[in-house]
């Protein structure tokens, strides 16, 4: 069952790049006292994720912190290393967090998770972007289909902030 507004996040373990290298944090350890727009990507560097949904997030973080998002972070079913490449590669260093969710575990226990091996991929997360504050899911846009960015957008999500 897909995870709903209102609802707490699960908690579950993700990956991210720190300075010493790759390091666990919690559910806890990441949306506690924060709101935040969590993205949900279905992979690093496809062409619809790199194109035309993560650019519009490290494009507009600071109109989301104007509008009162501590942080946008941005997970996949990808390894932290894949992870922190991408970052690099779309400019995001210091503007947009990565949490690397490579056994699909966030995505499983959100519900969220959807299968691509027709394309290759294996288990992968579906195209969202949430609002969440303070761990709890305040808004919630899935696209319908993987390869179109329409409701999880940037420009959609800010219209509604």
């Amino acid at each position: 069952m897909t995870i709903a507004v209102g609802e707490r996040l699960p908690q579950t373990t993700f990956r991210v790049m720190t300075a010493d290298g790759p390091a666990p944090r919690t559910t806890d350890d990441i949306f506690k006292g924060r709101r935040v727009v969590l993205v949900g990507v279905p992979g690093a560097f496809t062409p619809t994720c790199h194109r035309n949904h993560a650019p519009g997030f490290v494009a507009n973080v600071d109109t989301f912190r104007e509008k009162g998002i501590d942080a946008v972070l941005l997970t996949s079913v990808n390894d932290v290393f894949v992870l922190e490449a991408w970052s690099k590669a779309l400019g995001a260093d210091g503007k947009v967090e990565f949490l690397a969710d490579g056994s699909a575990d966030f995505a499983r226990a959100t519900g969220l998770l959807f299968d691509g091996s027709g394309f290759g991929l294996g288990p992968r997360s579906q195209r969202y972007a949430m609002i969440v504050n303070d761990g709890v899911v305040e808004a919630l846009n899935v696209e319908e289909a993987s390869g179109q960015v329409q409701v999880a957008g940037a420009e959609h999500l800010l219209e509604r902030l």
